[in-house]
């Protein structure tokens, strides 16, 4: 004899008559839905204007399509999926379902819709004291400003006209003093949006997000409602950023990868809250990895002071580049004792590439360089016997120093100054005085030069003979002294 049960306990439909197995699908299709109910069914099929879902009953149930998009007005559902509504309606034939209660007819559902705390449809109507008037069915229901969003509300007149759903906290006096509160239904969304996020995105992956705030230390991007991570202003850009401002705005969409998700127990003790760290510059390549390919030792390029230091400045060179112009490489024309002497923050500079060390990620900059050595050629500009203007820069118990040009300074020797014509006239200079010198000699590999008097006594005046001399290319020590005698004989002569 065949067993009338199956495995799992059921009738075997095999054995049953059609009357029975009628009787049975009658049977199990006996739930009744009333106005008002929650309903968690399958989406059986979906079509261009309506949603078809299985209610557990004889009925399927239909929702409004345009009810379930999101605000990208998407749908976010497919078939198969469970979704919670609410029984606006119902016939033998179809029973028509909602996210909330609405329409004008539905206000006996308000008891019932507070007691299940079932979503209501109302329009905010009014501000009034404390809140909001909110018309729900034809009836009046106050909303405490507190709890019309979940942000904080600074212009509640922003909201008039809007219409949203609520959830009844209070219903009393048959629904004369109603209460309701649309951020609760909002943190439930926010909560499923969140439990939705978290299951789609782990670390490592680059989604988008919007500047929520900006604070000293980075800022704050909401990647979905109500899900916010921060960026660290060391992962704003490869470039260096002072402020965050400097590339940011708020409500700006920005690109972000998400480096670490930490999980910790918030306030209340049945929720986590997680702690989202990003990184906007990892969304794109170092360029410390391409470096080699770009820069070499010896280019001259032009770059933004970035940062000084005691020791130098550190000048950006291409974004996420930078490099450092040590102190010592700062001036040919100058002894540079802080770097500030020279440059400032955001000055635009020309460097010329020293030295680049790919393993340190150090390049080494110069700017004394770029601006080329004022020694280089210094015989040409002033030969050796000219007469040139010069400037007092300061006086030595030795001598003077006489500023020729940006970085050339030579030494006119106290001897020189006594055997002047006039030695008063180089007693009374004060620095920044003008002055006019001959130049003696030069060392140009050295940096070094002499100058004296045009107008020496004649005691020294062989000097001025070095200077022809040089210009003659006589080229020994004798020929200078010959030359020198040969004219001190040539005066005797005519004398």
């Amino acid at each position: 004899m065949t067993d009338p049960m199956d495995e799992n306990g059921f009738e075997n439909e095999d054995e049953m008559s059609f009357e029975e197995l009628f009787e049975s699908y009658d049977a199990k299709m006996t739930n009744d839905l009333n106005q008002g109910d929650k309903v968690d069914g399958k989406i059986i099929s979906i079509g261009d204007k309506s949603v078809y879902i299985d209610t557990g009953t004889k009925s399927d149930g239909v929702v409004n399509k345009i009810e379930l998009l999101d605000e990208e007005g998407e749908l976010p559902y497919k078939e198969g999926d469970i979704i919670t509504l609410y029984v606006v309606s119902l016939s033998e034939s179809e029973i028509v379902l909602s996210k909330a209660i609405s329409g004008a007819g539905q206000a006996a559902m308000l008891g019932d819709a507070a007691r299940s705390r079932t979503p209501v449809e109302g329009k905010v109507v009014a501000v009034i004291k404390g809140g909001f008037h909110i018309d729900i069915v034809g009836k009046r229901a106050f909303c405490p400003v507190s709890q019309i969003d979940v942000k904080y509300v600074e212009t509640p007149d922003d909201y008039i006209g809007q219409t949203h759903n609520f959830i009844i906290t209070r219903f009393e006096e048959s629904g004369r003093n109603i209460v309701v509160s649309r951020r609760d239904l909002l943190e439930e969304e926010i909560k499923e949006q969140q439990k939705a996020f978290f299951a789609k995105i782990k670390e490592g992956d680059v989604v988008q997000g919007t500047v929520t705030k900006l604070m000293s230390y980075g800022a704050f991007i909401e990647l979905s409602q109500g899900v916010e991570g921060m960026v660290h202003i060391s992962e704003l850009s490869w470039s260096r950023v002072e402020k965050a401002e400097e590339i940011l705005n708020s409500g700006d969409v920005v690109t972000v990868r998400i480096l670490k998700i930490e999980t910790q127990k918030g306030p209340d003790v049945r929720s986590d809250v997680r702690k989202i760290s990003l990184s906007m510059k990892q969304t794109s390549d170092n360029p410390w990895d391409s470096v080699d390919t770009i820069f070499h030792s010896g280019d001259q390029v032009t770059g933004k002071v970035v940062r000084l230091t005691s020791f130098g400045a550190f000048v950006e060179i291409a974004p996420g580049i930078d490099g450092l112009v040590h102190i010592s490489e700062m001036s040919h024309t100058k002894r540079v004792l802080k770097p500030d002497d020279v440059v400032q923050q955001g000055e635009q500079v020309q460097v010329v590439v020293k030295s680049i060390d790919l393993d340190a990620k150090r390049i080494s900059l110069s700017i004394k360089e770029a601006a080329g050595d004022p020694w280089t050629g210094i015989i040409v500009r002033f030969p050796i016997n000219s007469i040139v203007d010069g400037t007092l820069e300061k006086r030595e118990k030795f001598g003077l120093f006489i500023n020729l040009e940006p970085g050339v300074t030579g030494l006119m020797p106290s001897s020189h100054i006594r055997n002047a014509t006039k030695p008063s006239d180089y007693d009374s200079l004060k620095p920044g005085d003008s002055v006019k010198i001959m130049v003696q000699e030069i060392d140009e590999e050295n940096r070094r030069m002499t100058l004296t008097s045009p107008d020496q006594k004649d005691g020294d005046n062989w000097k001025q003979f070095a200077g022809a001399a040089s210009e003659k290319s006589f080229g020994s020590m004798a020929g200078l002294f010959q030359e020198a005698l040969d004219k001190d004989a040539l005066d005797k002569d005519k004398s």
